[in-house]
């Protein structure tokens, strides 16, 4: 409804226009306004011709208002098929008046409308309103008075109705819809690659329908349609020709729009073309003698044909006609092929060879276009080969640059183009730009041109290449398959065919243009092409034009300052020139864009072709070595790249990027070879073998540069070997050879550089291998048992082995040490890190170690045996127990080469690894075997338990359990002793000491594993065999002494090493030996005692143990008497403790060690003492590991056994206490040992023994001091025992005492011996100690009574310390416990006697006396007095205090001993108390103050009959002392006149009058006094408090009544006090005269 608005509206505009001139106009608007209201779609006013009259009369008014409304209106009926068909020709005639009006609206308004009349219903199909239509557009587009745009639009609106024509013409004709062809030339793209692959897109259709279906059948007949084309496809050639059109009724048009319409026609209605024969002969016979005769050059060109919009207009055409149609066209395309090209060659306006280039670049680069003409030209033997004079003459065109005056110029432009071109920039010139540089700019178009054209070609033949791969006519580069003899494909052959006849063109402009370009862009572009084409003729298999492209392409890949240019005779080739690669160290490598490009460019084909190179590696390789020698050279760098970072900064980044990339791509380039078929990595390998054979001609000369860069490529080799190994571990074996072979001819070379890298890359590549997952754990692989296991381990085998044996090839195929020892490393590494992965090769292993061994060279000695070590330490679990027992011989062998001592040493060691390893084998046995081994036996001597049947299992069970796994482990045991006993034979003191040592060591530690035949066969045929040959060695050996080992001369004399004494003899040497044996028998007897002792003919090796025991200790060397002493000692303390020592066994000991004390030794002096010492601290131990061992007789015999020592002892150590002041060695550790034996309680008896025999040692009794009572006491021993005598052991008093210098004599061991006997005294039982108590009080008496003779002496001093102890300890069990029962009276008072007679002598003779000494200090003096007191303390406090019972008599004696020490003040003349010492008045007054203590009575609650016994005796004294000291002090007072008494004297009678004055006595105590019965009976009755009770002073009053006229003031007023006592006594003290 809007359309029919929209008329009526134009209606009411036309109406209103024509009110006033043109009523007729206005009247019929109106009527049709009226007439529009009664319709209601397009198609009713179509059949109603009223609307299209108003408009057409409005029209013929022919004014320009009312003809732009009327034209208007007509083109929206027809637009809405509002109009009738049969009014086409009406319209027409209209239109074509109107086209004749001059105004420019109309016009254009005219052309709008048959533009719309084409594309509308009302479309022409008859040829009068077809070229009536037509004729309209080409009149406007002629009429010279027409403007631009009316031109513009009728060729526009002429060019779509000829579109719309022609469609109908391929609708009527039923042809195949769409354009098949190109609707002009195409777009360029940013590379010449893109625009390859965009016109195979755009060309698909064509293409497919070429390959498959071929040319469709063509027809003669045509429809109405089909004739108007024609017939206008007729004139526009005509018209195109100069020539007039009939049938458009134009006599002359423009001959560029006519072509250019033809153009348009050819290039997108292929199909009416292909199909119609009218059409085709049309085309071959009008158009192409059209298009031939413009493309002539020969005659002058004038007017518009010569313009080049026309002559690019006919190009265009051409090439149309060339591109779609040659395959029907042959002779007419061959003749435009040939013009065009002719037009190269011609001295024409460079636009016009220009014109030709795009041309011949279009065909290049569209591959459909360059297949369908050289499969109908070049491989058409009758027709030129027109694409191969194409890229002639591109080339021709790239080659002309050479000889231009401007060449740099204009490959600067081509570079910008390029450039731009990359950047999707056109490329233009400045505005103002001068005509010298239009002309370089088009010079540099044509280069462009050309070299786009033949990279158009490359890339085609690479699109071909890929297709034929598609197709399946080629194989690809990664197919595994071999490639056939020759290609068949149709597209194959095609491209092989293409290959051989253009490479060479093509490679010498490419190779020229890239050589002469520093463009990135047209590098890039260029190296494309070259990588292209290379791939190509890879895939294609065309050797020749691939080396060369190869060749070519390494020729830009490294810049280096010197080369030598040469041919390379590696392949034949037109240009396979190789430069020599050489540089000077000093010189600079610079790498430009273009080398690194040009690197990446190989690398990408190296990729892509690594299966098809084959020997065209060696090209790649010697490039790829320059490359990583420039890598690696510090004067390397990459040139650089003009960007805005700074210099500095961006030198470094751009260099180590560019190098980091492609040392990456070096790198992936042999990782990728694992993608490799193995005829390719073959081959890689045999070129990397070729050059490393081509650069090691001369390296054993001087170094140089030339040398350097050889090893340099030799070394490149070699690590891409490896690297190519590495990662083709999972299929090595067929390459293996062939690169350990170049491995081992390298390591033959006389250069130590190429020895060296040879060697590496051995070990690198063995590594590799090994470490790889096939060799998996051996025990895994073997678990598993099918067909298909057995075949892989019989590869694994193989492989093993071959890659192990390169090792004894290099070793014993060479005689150069160097060679060797890397062949010795190589197999430590290998062992060290997949020795656990080896099971095949250990034969070859251990046969090339066991060569080692005898060698000479210390470094192959030391390598061999280290990869030894790691085979013994880490490997001995993966070793196969087939070679065990080889293995166990190569260590021996290690063990006694005498090349290098230390490895002899560790081998042995090694042997002991073995017997570890061994030992696991035998425990690793089933359940019941593990319950009979040594272990077992020893528990049954444990128990008791023991049966023969249980030995017999035992022994049979384990000889069958020695075969494990088919192992017979105990003879591998076996072999190991024998080795380890030869070695023990060794001349080398180190190695057999160290052989001994594992020896036992060995048996030590897994002789719990070994059965008793073994056990047997080990002591009878190893154990003592070593100890006799060991014994007799060291006896028999020389004892000269050794020089050590020569250092050098000094003064013309040989300077020697020095050795140690305890070293420098063989027999010193064969001593260290002796004692290592008895360490180790000592080692085993201590483990494995019990269960030898069950062993048949033990006993007999016991005893042959024995004797060498003794007889070493008798006369071997000290270190060797000690060993053998603790061999037997250690035995027998470790099981006698543990009950598992038999008594014969035990005995068979004592015995040995009284023997070896009786008998004289061999040596004297420290030696002598120390085996002494030794035996009798084993001795101690015996007894004290063996108590339940010992009865009365074996006691007897030990203790006899000591005192034979200590006898001997004195009498060969008689001056050594006066020499040196301390006890001897060997007394000194009879001492240590005497607490520990103790007798135990079932020899108890043997106290007496003990101590009596020790007893003995203390000094004898004085002559002066000897009681007649004291005499010696015989005793018997107990229990039937022997009696000990008790020798004269020394004539002097002091044991072992000589009369030392001065005089006196010496008790230093007696003042050791004190405190041990007391202490042992002290332990003993009750009726022991009672029995020895008074041996033990005399014998202490003694030793204090020495003090006279040896005041320095310490002994008194103990004794006295000693005496105390005892005495305090006697004391108190008496006071405790009351008498033992058990101890008779005649007993206890023996021992009261002895006790008294120590008080008696010591404390009157030696106590408080002046004795003479050398130079005791002030504090020793002190302490000799406080001992003294001590003494009396304990006397006057502790016994005569206590409740003991004390015969009478003894009590006497013991008061009466303190008043005698107490007198000694007052005895002596009043001269002689004054030079007696301070300490002598001390003690005096001490026991004065003891009787007055002993006398007095504090109200005591325990008062005993003993008590009052001793009060009683001890007052009487005490009043006796008194008036003594009273009446000797007035005598002396008076006799001295004016003189006063000694100070002494005056102390000694004050303490007398104060402690009168504090005494209180008790009643008991003052029975006994001298008093009247009167008196005393009043004092009793008088007297009412029994603790004042003083009834001593009226005994003393007479003298108190002297002293008062004495003139000492003090005692005046003394005596006073004790008056007033006296008085207080009578109870006197209140009388007076008045009461």
């Amino acid at each position: 409804m809007a359309f029919m608005a929209v008329l009526e509206s134009d209606l009411r505009a036309l109406s209103a226009e024509a009110r006033r001139r043109y009523p007729a106009v206005k009247d019929g608007a109106e009527h049709a306004i009226l007439k529009l209201r009664s319709l209601s779609s397009p198609s009713e006013i179509a059949h109603n011709d009223d609307i299209l009259r108003i408009f057409l009369m409005a029209c013929e008014v022919r004014t320009v208002k009312l003809s732009i409304i009327g034209l208007s209106c007509l083109q929206k009926l027809i637009s809405h098929d509002a109009v009738s068909p049969s009014a086409l020709r009406e319209i027409l005639s209209t239109l074509k008046d109107h086209a004749e009006m001059v105004d420019e609206g109309v016009q254009l308004k005219t052309l709008q409308t048959i533009s719309i009349i084409f594309q509308s219903r009302l479309h022409p199909e008859n040829e009068d309103t077809m070229s009536q239509a037509l004729g309209i557009c080409l009149r406007l587009l002629e009429n010279t008075r027409s403007s631009d745009s009316v031109r513009n639009t009728a060729a526009a609106t002429f060019r779509q109705a000829v579109a719309l024509i022609f469609d109908q013409v391929v609708l009527a004709e039923s042809l195949p819809a769409g354009k098949f062809g190109f609707g002009g030339q195409l777009s360029r793209t940013s590379s010449v690659t893109g625009d390859v692959n965009r016109s195979i897109n755009l060309s698909d259709s064509l293409h497919n329908e070429s390959i498959s279906g071929g040319a469709p059948v063509m027809r003669e007949t045509l429809t109405e349609t089909g004739k108007h084309g024609l017939r206008l496809l007729e004139d526009l050639t005509s018209l195109a020709a100069g020539g007039s059109a009939i049938w458009l009724r134009v006599n002359i048009l423009q001959r560029t729009f006519a072509l250019d319409i033809l153009e348009f026609i050819l290039s997108n209605y292929v199909a009416v073309f292909r199909t119609l024969l009218p059409y085709e002969q049309a085309l071959r016979r009008q158009i192409c003698s059209l298009l031939m005769t413009s493309l002539r050059t020969n005659a002058e060109l004038e007017g518009e044909t010569g313009e080049p919009s026309f002559r690019r207009l006919v190009m265009r055409s051409v090439a149309h006609i060339i591109r779609l149609y040659s395959s029907s066209l042959i002779t007419e395309c061959e003749v435009f092929l040939s013009m065009l090209l002719k037009v190269t060659f011609l001295d024409l306006p460079l636009w016009h060879r220009i014109l030709v280039l795009e041309i011949l670049r279009g065909f290049c680069v569209e591959a459909r276009t360059m297949r369908i003409l050289f499969q109908n030209f070049d491989m058409h033997p009758k027709n030129t080969n027109v694409v191969e004079g194409m890229v002639k003459a591109l080339a021709r065109v790239v080659s002309n640059v050479q000889v231009q005056e401007s060449s740099e110029e204009s490959l600067a432009a081509v570079a910008g183009m390029f450039s731009s071109k990359a950047k999707g920039v056109e490329w233009s010139l400045d505005n103002d730009a001068s005509n010298a540089a239009v002309l370089v700019a088009s010079e540099a178009h044509a280069i462009t041109l050309a070299v786009e054209g033949l990279l158009g070609v490359v890339f085609t033949v690479a699109t071909l290449t890929d297709e034929a791969i598609d197709i399946g006519e080629l194989e690809s580069p990664r197919c595994d398959n071999d490639p056939p003899v020759k290609w068949t494909g149709k597209t194959a052959v095609l491209c092989i065919s293409m290959v051989d006849s253009l490479w060479l063109t093509i490679l010498d402009a490419l190779s020229l243009i890239l050589s002469r370009s520093q463009g990135e862009a047209i590098v890039l572009e260029i190296l494309k092409g070259y990588q292209a084409f290379t791939q190509a003729c890879g895939i294609l298999r065309a050797v020749e034009p691939l080396n060369s492209f190869l060749a070519s392409l390494c020729k830009f890949t490294i810049n280096f300052p010197v080369e030598t240019e040469k041919r390379s005779n590696a392949l034949p080739s037109p240009i396979s020139k190789r430069s020599e690669l050489s540089v000077e160290q000093r010189d600079s490598i610079v790498l430009t864009p273009k080398n690194v490009q040009a690197l990446r460019t190989l690398f990408n084909i190296a990729h892509r072709l690594h299966n098809v190179l084959g020997p065209s590696w060696v090209l790649v390789l010697e490039t790829l070595s320059a490359l990583d020698r420039a890598i690696h050279s510090p004067h390397a760098t990459t040139q650089e790249v003009s960007t805005p970072v700074p210099k500095f900064t961006r030198e470094l980044s751009a260099q180590y990027s560019d190098f980091n990339i492609l040392s990456s791509l070096n790198s992936q380039l042999f990782e990728s070879s694992a993608l490799m078929h193995i005829s390719a990595v073959k081959s890689l390998l045999s070129a990397l073998c070729q050059l490393s054979h081509q650069c090691m001609s001369g390296t054993s000369s001087s170094l140089g540069p030339t040398t350097s860069q050889k090893i340099g490529s030799i070394s490149f080799s070699v690590e891409r070997m490896i690297s190519i190994l590495v990662n083709n571990v999972h299929r090595v074996e067929p390459f293996w050879d062939q690169v350990v072979s170049h491995f081992l001819e390298l390591a033959d070379n006389s250069n130590p550089h190429l020895k060296n890298m040879a060697l590496d890359a051995l070990d690198q590549s063995i590594s590799a291998v090994l470490g790889s997952d096939r060799f998996q754990d051996y025990k895994q692989s073997k678990s598993l048992q099918s067909s298909q296991m057995e075949v892989n381990l019989d590869k694994l085998r193989s492989l093993e082995c071959s890659v192990i044996s390169p090792l004894k090839v290099l070793y014993f195929s060479t005689q150069s040490v160097d060679v060797r020892i890397g062949s010795l490393k190589i197999l430590l590494h290998v062992l060290e890190r997949y020795g656990e992965k080896l099971h095949y090769s250990w034969p070859n292993i251990l046969e090339m170690l066991r060569f080692v061994a005898d060698v000479s060279e210390k470094d192959l000695v030391t390598l061999g045996f280290q990869s030894l070590r790691v085979i013994m330490n880490d490997g001995l679990s993966a070793l196969p127990t087939d070679y065990l027992q080889v293995c166990v011989d190569v260590t021996g062998a290690y063990s006694a080469q005498k090349t290098e001592l230390n490895i002899s040493l560790t081998a042995v060691g090694l042997l002991w690894t073995m017997t570890d390893f061994i030992a696991k084998g035998l425990l690793s046995e089933p359940f019941e075997e593990k319950e009979i081994g040594v272990g077992f036996t020893v528990r049954q001597i444990d128990s008791k338990k023991m049966e023969d049947q249980t030995e017999s299992i035992s022994i049979n069970v384990r000889d069958q359990a020695s075969y494990v796994h088919g192992v017979d482990y105990e003879k591998l045991l076996f072999y190991i002793f024998s080795l380890l006993q030869n070695l023990g034979a060794d001349e080398r003191p180190e190695v057999r000491n160290s052989s001994v040592r594992t020896l036992f060591q060995t048996l030590g530690t897994h002789g719990q594993k070994l059965s008793k035949s073994m056990w047997e066969d080990c002591l009878w045929n190893y154990v003592f065999p070593t100890l006799d040959r060991a014994s007799h060695m060291a006896a028999t050996s020389s004892k000269d002494e050794w020089q050590g080992k020569e250092l050098g001369t000094r003064g013309g004399k040989a300077v020697h090493m020095l050795i140690h004494h305890s070293r420098n003899t063989a027999q010193k040497q064969w001593d260290e030996t002796l004692v290592l044996v008895f360490g180790g028998i000592a080692r085993i007897l201590r483990l494995f005692f019990p269960f030898f002792t069950s062993l048949s003919n033990f006993w007999s090796g016991w005893e042959s143990l024995l004797q060498f025991v003794e007889n070493s200790i008798l006369n071997g060397s000290k270190e060797v008497a000690l060993a053998a002493i603790t061999c037997l000692q250690t035995n027998v303390s470790s099981h006698s403790s543990k009950g598992n020592m038999p008594k014969p066994y035990f005995i068979s000991v004592i015995d040995v060690f009284e023997r070896v004390l009786r008998k004289p030794s061999s040596y004297h002096g420290n030696a002598g003492d120390k085996v002494k010492q030794e035996i009798l601290h084993g001795l101690g131990e015996l007894y004290v590991q063996a108590q339940g061992l010992f009865n009365d007789v074996l006691y007897t015999q030990l203790i006899a056994i000591i005192d034979l020592a200590v006898k001997h002892a004195m009498l060969t150590n008689d001056n050594f206490e006066t020499e040196f002041g301390n006890v001897p060695p060997v007394l000194r550790t009879i001492l240590e040992i005497l607490p520990t034996l103790r007798p135990t309680e079932h020899i108890s008896s043997m106290w007496l023994v003990l101590l009596r025999e020790f007893l003995q040692y203390l000094p004898r009794q004085d002559s002066h001091l000897q009681n007649e009572d004291d005499s010696q006491v015989n005793y018997d021993a107990p229990n039937g025992a022997t009696p000990i005598s008790i020798n004269k052991v020394a004539a002097s008093p002091g044991s072992g005492s000589t009369a030392a210098i001065t005089g006196i004599p010496s008790y230093i061991f007696a003042e050791k011996l004190v405190p041990v006997l007391v202490d042992l005294f002290l332990q003993a039982p009750e009726v022991e100690k009672y029995i020895i108590y008074p041996e033990i009080i005399q014998s202490l008496r003694r030793c204090m009574t020495t003090r006279r003779d040896n005041q320095d002496s310490a002994l008194w001093r103990l004794a006295v310390e000693a005496f105390n102890h005892i005495l305090l300890d006697y004391v108190t069990k008496l006071t405790n416990g009351g008498p033992d029962s058990s101890i008779s009276k005649p007993v206890r008072t023996r021992i009261w006697k002895e006790i008294a007679d120590v008080y008696e002598i010591f404390l009157i003779g030696y106590c408080g006396r002046a004795l003479p000494s050398n130079s005791l200090s002030a504090k020793v003096l002190e302490a000799d007095e406080s001992l003294e007191m001590s003494i009396l303390s304990i006397l006057g406090d502790t016994i005569l205090k206590l409740p003991v019972d004390t015969p009478t008599d003894i009590l006497q004696r013991l008061i009466s001993t303190l008043d005698r020490c107490a007198s000694r003040t007052c005895s002596l003349p009043v001269e002689t108390v004054e030079l007696m010492p301070p300490h002598c008045s001390r003690f005096s007054l001490t026991c004065l103050q003891k009787l007055f203590s002993l006398s007095s009575y504090s109200g005591e609650v325990h008062w005993n009959m003993t008590r009052s016994e001793v009060s009683k005796i001890s007052i009487t004294m005490l009043m006796t002392r008194c008036e003594y000291i009273f009446s000797r002090f007035l005598t002396d007072e008076n006799g001295l006149g004016d003189y006063s008494l000694p100070k002494a004297r005056l102390e000694e009678i004050i303490f007398v009058l104060e402690e009168l004055a504090h005494l209180v006595i008790h009643p008991d105590a003052a029975s006994v006094l001298p008093l009247r019965p009167l008196l005393r009976t009043g004092l009793v009755e008088g007297k009412k408090d029994m603790h004042d009770n003083r009834p001593h002073l009226f005994v003393l009053l007479p003298s108190f009544c002297e002293l008062v006229t004495s003139r000492e003031l003090r005692i005046r007023e003394l005596v006073q006090v004790l008056l007033r006592l006296v008085t207080k006594e009578l109870s006197l003290e209140n009388l007076s005269l008045a009461s």
